[in-house]
């Protein structure tokens, strides 16, 4: 069995030792600088030619993606080809497109925050006067860890998002939204095979600096029982709402007056399921292989009370988070690092830390300290 796997970082590299343990075999088409090049079959490319999607896959069994942003004129050619395409291009099409993400979960029933598509300042104005001053605005496609994405207090705060769209021929609309009022963040993993069994795992909750993912809590505290449960309702029937097809994840709001409302979709592994590495019965990695490779599914039980997963954001200053191994290690003996071999740059997830434990302040604390080791 050969998968092959377009897009050539973080995700990618970590599919790799859970494809080594089942002896299957990973092909990465990556960009020259991919970090899962190194370590797997690869060709360099560019996921937007056609000609060179097309050779790649001539030689795997299956596609699937470290990212979401391959053209769907290129994820229908593939199809077309006789090469399975997991996830597909019909559920691919609301991971790229936050209007379409929107519109369907609408049409599926749903929850989610109050929305409009907005094609000037003036409407802008109109969503704005109905939803108490503020709102959020994001960018239809592309944005993510928070880029893309504006809270916005008067109608001009867009025009420059309008003015590009304009600009480069695109025309269209943005989305906005009302700016929810959360006590907490939370995200629900599931995994579907292409014949239908679907896991999850249990729900966690998500903390978040400067729009990116800096914390993960499993199972998110006081979910047991209605919390739980609304999730995964919710995130399965996502899932066969829209035929996803391997990992994905669900971004959900905790909100004051105790609903839960679907943020964004991510259809693939996800920095939320992270801590499955280490503290699940099956890692997000190894069940999205079984997953797209249409073998039955793994247990998503936890291995320990509590696991919590802190990403180490930027790096080292200087050096490289090798340098820094033999202090972390000596002193957090219980935590597992877990290094992407990116050079460290200010704000950028060059790797992340899981602790498992008994005790979640303790775990907690392992962490973050842990973690604090590889960032000065």
């Amino acid at each position: 069995m050969i998968v092959g796997v377009i897009g050539g970082g973080q995700l990618a590299r970590m599919m790799i030792p859970a494809a080594v343990n089942l002896g299957i075999e990973i092909r990465v088409l990556a960009e020259a600088d991919g970090m899962a090049a190194e370590l797997a079959a690869s060709g360099v490319g560019d996921y937007r030619d056609l000609a060179t999607v097309l050779a790649f896959a001539e030689a795997v069994d299956v596609i699937t993606f470290d990212h979401e942003h391959v053209p769907q004129e290129i994820l229908h050619a593939l199809l077309e080809q006789g090469t399975p395409v997991r996830p597909g291009p019909d559920a691919l099409l609301y991971a790229q497109d936050k209007l379409l993400m929107r519109a369907k979960l609408s049409e599926l029933g749903l929850p989610v925050p109050d929305w409009a598509a907005i094609e000037s300042a003036a409407e802008l104005g109109e969503f704005l006067e109905a939803h108490g001053g503020r709102a959020v605005v994001k960018t239809p496609r592309g944005g993510y860890d928070g880029k893309g994405v504006r809270v916005v207090r008067a109608a001009h705060e867009a025009d420059d998002w309008f003015l590009a769209l304009a600009e480069d021929g695109r025309g269209g609309a943005l989305l906005v939204e009302e700016l929810v009022e959360f006590k907490r963040e939370l995200a629900q993993l599931v995994a579907r095979r292409p014949s239908g069994e679907l896991a999850a795992w249990p729900v966690v909750e998500t903390v978040q600096q400067d729009g990116v993912c800096s914390e993960v809590i499993a199972p998110a505290p006081h979910s047991a029982g209605k919390v739980a449960d609304v999730a995964a309702e919710i995130a399965l029937a996502v899932a066969e709402g829209i035929g996803v097809t391997g990992v994905f994840a669900v971004e959900l709001f905790e909100t004051t007056d105790e609903r839960l409302l679907v943020n964004e979709l991510a259809m693939r592994p996800h920095n939320s399921g992270h801590w499955s590495q280490d503290g699940s019965t099956t890692s997000q990695f190894e069940q999205h292989l079984r997953a797209v490779l249409d073998l039955p599914l793994g247990g998503t039980g936890t291995r320990d009370p509590w696991t919590v997963m802190v990403n180490i954001l930027g790096g080292p200053a200087s050096g490289s988070l090798a340098d820094r191994y033999a202090d972390a290690f000596a002193a957090h003996p219980t935590a597992k690092v877990h290094n992407y071999g990116k050079d460290p740059r200010p704000g950028r997830k060059v790797g992340h830390v899981n602790v498992g434990g008994d005790d979640l302040d303790d775990v907690s604390y392992q962490a973050r300290a842990a973690a604090a080791f590889f960032q000065d």
